[in-house]
């Protein structure tokens, strides 16, 4: 788990998140009064779902150079609640909620100390490619289809937090 302030780990949520990944806030996440621009929750986020793969052992570009498959975000619910400023540095959580099949839910947090500053819930599904037509062009990109999620992938993922749910009120 990636948290080089120690203090970060000290948070209400580290206590139920499967990773925490650490995220400074510089002058480019920032709107001209230095608060962060809302999208950008959705980058951190992301960023910290891809650490806590890559922690895991799975390399997402690999995949999909190999032609396996990857992750795509399905759905994502979000709620901001404060907001985070130029040169804070942030812990946003990962918490598995839910794994099926063919997509995986998460319970995500940031976090400033121990406050907690915006909360969502993310999906991801499994999309694999599927060869252009005989006769298409030889630099035609590959359709993606919802797949299965690869067995050795699910073997590796963690057992959903029961109390990972949906944003809290």
């Amino acid at each position: 788990m990636s948290t080089p302030d120690p203090t970060l780990s000290d948070t209400p949520a580290a206590q139920r998140s499967h990773h925490r990944h650490a995220v400074r806030i510089y002058w480019e996440d920032t709107d001209a009064g230095g608060i962060v621009f809302y999208g950008n929750y959705l980058k951190f986020m992301e960023r910290a779902r891809t650490e806590w793969l890559r922690a895991l052992g799975f390399d997402q570009e690999g995949m999909r150079r190999s032609g396996e498959g990857m992750f795509v975000v399905a759905e994502t619910q979000l709620r901001y609640l404060r907001p985070a400023r130029l040169d804070d540095l942030l812990m946003v959580t990962v918490a598995v909620n839910e794994v099926g099949r063919a997509s995986v839910g998460f319970t995500q947090q940031v976090w400033r100390g121990d406050v907690l500053l915006t909360e969502g819930r993310i999906r991801i599904g499994w999309v694999t490619p599927v060869a252009p037509p005989p006769g298409a062009a030889p630099d035609t990109e590959p359709v993606l289809k919802p797949g299965r999620i690869p067995p050795r992938i699910l073997a590796c993922l963690p057992e959903p937090l029961a109390d990972a749910g949906a944003p809290q009120d």
